[in-house]
């Protein structure tokens, strides 16, 4: 498999566990819509406007949780991202 399907297959799981995460904290309506919670709204736009460096040492633990998904692919792989290197050099 090519770097760019095993780097898009990561990014599938990091949407997936998001959208499931998100789903488990909003309320499910009688026609199949959710609504999120407004605290949750209020925290998201919060982190949106922020840059990383100015985040909580929570959130930013987050985000490297899901950053190491990434690199743990690229070093298990060190030979195709080598390859995928060379192929654009």
């Amino acid at each position: 498999m090519r770097l760019l399907e095993k780097l898009a297959s990561v990014q599938h799981e990091i949407w997936s566990h998001w959208m499931t995460y998100l789903f488990s904290v909003c309320i499910e309506n009688s026609d199949g819509s959710y609504t999120i919670p407004v605290e949750k709204v209020q925290r998201w736009k919060y982190q949106i406007a922020t840059q990383f460096d100015t985040l909580s040492e929570l959130e930013k633990q987050s985000d490297r949780e899901q950053a190491e998904k990434v690199l743990t692919l690229i070093s298990e792989d060190k030979d195709l991202v080598r390859e995928e290197i060379l192929k654009e050099g």
